[in-house]
């Protein structure tokens, strides 16, 4: 976890900016000046600035007031934001150097301040703590922390106080939450009709017809590849297939009980069996020999050439287009029977979207402001974009009779780029209750939602996820050292024995190892901030 630059000196900062080729608008000073303003109305009569830093994609205008969002807001508020913008890739250089010279603005966009992050520079004063404000001047932000209390506790930290603004998007809920599992399993569906055979389900199912893709070669050429994944990377790694095998996997390999009990899943009989199977795949030459270390690009270029018979990802669109060539694999019993759908622990929530620092001097106005932007329908376009754009795509089409934000189709374009180029990404919330009355769901995650519900959800055993609890610094420090070598080891291990198959001889001196790595200690704090969020 990245430490806050406090020991650097100003200058020694300014010369590694110089290095990277700093503008004269990205080098403007600090906070607005002090406006005596109170009992702030918006619009307000004459117009005023607040400075604020933020980032943006490479793909989105230099300046963000070049977005219709922020133009309309900006007509709407009568307040005018300087913006200092910065790439996605060299953000947080520039927002660290900002705290370290005491150069800071009036607050900082999109902040992407870890936990642990926000309480330091809470403890050493450059940021603010905002509950007081949310109380007396964000009535929308209020609103929705009344209908959706359980965010005011995710946002509160330890000491009681809450110092930055969150984003919120809720697309289903409960085990219907399109966050429920990152990791879909991708078949190739017209490989089984073309060979006759069925969708799997069963792992000793999968096993023979991966091994009939490779006798047979459907893609021709030798290219066929049975299995792929990206190994360790999220939503493209195999972990959907260990839950053939008792708790299952996911990205932080943490599950919950249904009794409360929090379990690292890579120290569980489960997780050996799971690998023994994997290793089998991978002696019968199923398994794509370069899954361990390729890249995005790789994965998706061979994905394009219809390679895969088997593969990982969140959506099939990103890697083999939106056509019916691959359809989504449902859980498979394992051995005994035994099939479960693990959940991810992942929801919709980000605590760290906007920060106000300790040299604003207008506190009113620039709460009343970030309270904008929790308006229902200006919330709905800060995530994806807005309408009535003449200039760019839009992704809305706005219906004034029933006050409601209706996505377009896109055609060709990728949502995600034409969201790039026209969102704001910052402080935001959409609650599952918006959609039918406020907008629309987008076209992509409906589909999404209802595979999830007919196809994931049936074999969902968990009632419960690892909530986003909000640890302590003392606590943040202990999970970062004890994670530094912990993680890289069971990732480690996993890769060797997915290839030498030596689990069930090197099993008990792993499990030592773990416990010298702090594994105990990792589990006793995750498991009292599990108690402390839930009760």
């Amino acid at each position: 976890m990245r430490k806050i630059l406090k020991t650097m000196s100003a200058l020694l900062l300014s010369g590694m900016l110089l290095a990277t080729g700093c503008s004269s608008k990205t080098t403007q000073s600090s906070s607005a000046e002090d406006y005596g303003l109170s009992g702030v109305e918006l619009p307000l009569e004459d117009k005023v600035t607040l400075n604020f830093m933020s980032q943006s994609s490479p793909l989105a205008p230099t300046d963000p007031n070049e977005k219709l969002i922020f133009k309309r807001l900006e007509e709407k508020t009568n307040v005018h934001i300087n913006w200092r913008n910065f790439t996605w890739d060299n953000f947080a250089e520039r927002r660290n150097l900002a705290f370290a010279s005491g150069e800071l603005p009036d607050a900082i966009f999109d902040a992407a301040l870890g936990d642990y992050d926000l309480l330091r520079l809470a403890k050493d004063g450059s940021i603010i703590p905002v509950e007081d404000l949310i109380d007396q001047y964000m009535p929308n932000l209020q609103k929705v922390l009344e209908k959706a209390p359980q965010y005011r506790a995710m946002m509160t930290a330890p000491d009681g106080h809450i110092y930055s603004f969150p984003w919120i998007e809720e697309l289903g809920a409960d085990k219907e939450s399109i966050h429920s599992v990152d990791v879909f399993p991708w078949i190739n569906v017209s490989w089984l009709a073309e060979l006759g055979l069925e969708m799997p389900t069963t792992t000793e199912e999968l096993k023979e017809v991966l091994i009939a893709f490779k006798e047979n070669d459907p893609a021709g050429d030798g290219k066929t590849i049975p299995m792929s994944f990206i190994y360790g990377h999220g939503g493209e790694d195999l972990t959907f297939l260990f839950g053939s095998f008792g708790l299952g996997d996911n990205w932080d390999h943490t599950v919950v009980t249904d009794d409360g009990k929090v379990v690292f899943t890579v120290a569980e009989e489960g997780y050996k069996e799971g690998i023994k199977y994997f290793n089998e795949l991978y002696e019968a030459g199923l398994i794509d020999i370069e899954a361990f270390e390729q890249d995005w690009n790789t994965y998706i270029s061979k994905g394009k050439e219809n390679r895969y018979g088997l593969y990982f990802t969140w959506d099939k669109g990103n890697i083999t287009g939106m056509n019916d060539t691959y359809d989504l694999m449902p859980a498979l019993a394992g051995p005994d029977g035994h099939k479960n759908v693990t959940r991810t622990n992942g929801m919709g929530f980000d605590r760290n979207r906007m920060v106000i620092t300790s040299a604003n001097k207008n506190l009113e106005l620039t709460a009343k402001w970030i309270d904008a932007l929790y308006e229902p329908l200006q919330s709905v376009q800060n995530n994806w974009g807005t309408y009535g754009d003449n200039e760019q795509q839009n992704i809305f089409e706005f219906d004034e009779a029933a006050a409601m934000l209706k996505h377009l189709p896109l055609g060709d374009a990728s949502p995600w780029e034409l969201r790039q180029r026209t969102f704001t990404a910052g402080p935001l919330a959409i609650l599952d209750s918006y959609y039918g009355n406020v907008t629309t769901k987008p076209d992509d995650a409906a589909w999404r939602l209802n595979l999830m519900k007919d196809v994931m959800v049936p074999d969902m055993k968990a009632e419960n996820i690892y909530p986003r609890v909000f640890f302590s610094i003392e606590e943040l420090d202990r999970l970062s050292t004890i994670e530094t070598d912990l993680f890289p080891y069971v990732k480690r291990k996993r890769a060797e024995w997915i290839t030498n198959g030596k689990v069930e001889a090197e099993w008990a001196e792993y499990l030592t190892e773990l416990d010298r790595l702090g594994y105990p200690e990792w589990l006793e704090i995750k498991q009292e901030g599990y108690d402390r969020s839930t009760n």
